[in-house]
């Protein structure tokens, strides 16, 4: 899971002389014909503009799927939206201070095109926390929260294997829910662990809940 990761770890960073843009792909897709390779366009050029400048893109997959045959009008301008990304990133170079960071949670779906040495060439995957990230990312989304010093987040580290970051801040969100609901002064390691339980069921439910 890319996004998720990348995005705020580039937010944190000052943003280089001309700015940085930012957006989802989906963002990029008109109902009008012609519409989106417009935005795609105008997009680089405010890049061009500004440089040095960065250009974030989030979920890519939304416009960069792999090519196939389609009579969908939705389907064409997603494609068409594509190649304009893919002509504008062969329309310069590395001496022209400009970055292309992408972000997707399906790189599996992606055109091999945008892949290509020269533009989306350098890949950085962010796997699934460790036991012991796990319980440090349950510390962190609760450090605001009243939480019992009985609370034992090594073992809630290990009770949420496969969970990704928004779901351990969910099982953190649920059971401060919990304690309210009891009107309890503090959150308990029970009450966690009724969080995971019911992070577990939407999970279950949908698996694209919290991606």
């Amino acid at each position: 899971a890319m996004a998720p990761c990348l995005n705020p770890a580039v937010s944190s960073r000052p943003p280089p002389p001309g700015g940085a843009a930012t957006g989802q792909s989906s963002d990029l897709v008109s109902k009008w014909v012609g519409e989106s390779e417009k935005l795609v366009r105008q997009l680089f050029e405010a890049a061009h503009e500004r440089r040095p400048a960065i250009i974030f893109i989030d979920e890519l997959d939304a416009v960069g799927t792999k090519r196939f045959d389609s009579e969908l009008s939705g389907d064409r301008e997603v494609q068409r939206t594509m190649l304009e990304l893919l002509n504008q990133m062969d329309g310069f170079n590395s001496s022209e201070l400009i970055k292309v960071i992408a972000a997707t949670n399906r790189i599996d779906i992606l055109d091999p095109a945008l892949l290509r040495s020269g533009r989306i060439d350098r890949k950085i995957e962010f796997p699934l926390p460790t036991e012991e990230g796990r319980a440090r990312i349950m510390q962190i989304h609760s450090r605001k929260m009243n939480v019992n010093t009985e609370v034992n987040f090594e073992e809630l580290g290990r009770c949420t294997d496969d969970f990704n970051g928004a779901q351990l801040k969910a099982v953190c969100v649920e059971a401060g829910m919990l304690a309210l609901r009891r009107e309890a002064t503090e959150i308990h390691h029970e009450d966690f662990i009724e969080g995971i339980t019911a992070v577990q069921t939407k999970k279950k439910a949908s698996l694209a809940y919290y991606a």
